[in-house]
């Protein structure tokens, strides 16, 4: 009797046990990352000041054909996807889950070492069928 209730012990704390993690497991794949994946959006566009070496400027456009780059969440500073813009300078990136992106697009710099510098929005989608629209980047070229 003592061997068969020992069995039975232990076959109960593994059936807990496997329920526990299966539970965690199925709480924790319910949270995405941000990312694609979702029904969300961001858009904007890119404005071009074409400037000479002194910083007048010379004549101003929409950014057809500007790299748009988009960092899903804050875990790192690399870029996750890029969008080449349109040619009234709009760019759009859809199917985002709920989080933080970072969008930017490079801009000449005269007075910074390497003459670059990135200009950049911070964003967040709370909802899943959130459509957010950023307005407008402004850089130089």
């Amino acid at each position: 009797m003592i061997v068969t209730f020992d069995a039975i012990q232990i076959n109960t704390s593994m059936k807990n046990l496997f329920y526990f993690i299966t539970f965690g497991l199925f709480l924790t794949s319910c949270t995405k990352e941000p990312g694609r994946g979702g029904t969300g959006s961001i858009s904007g566009r890119v404005y071009v000041y074409d400037v000479n070496g002194v910083g007048d400027t010379l004549q101003e456009f929409y950014g057809m054909d500007e790299d748009v780059f988009i960092i899903y969440g804050d875990k790192d500073s690399t870029y996750d996807d890029k969008f080449a813009c349109s040619f009234d300078g709009s760019f759009r990136f859809d199917y985002l889950t709920p989080g933080d992106y970072t969008l930017f697009a490079y801009s000449r710099c005269i007075s910074c070492p390497d003459e670059t510098e990135v200009v950049k929005k911070t964003v967040t989608i709370n909802n899943k069928k959130d459509v957010i629209n950023i307005g407008t980047l402004n850089i130089l070229k």
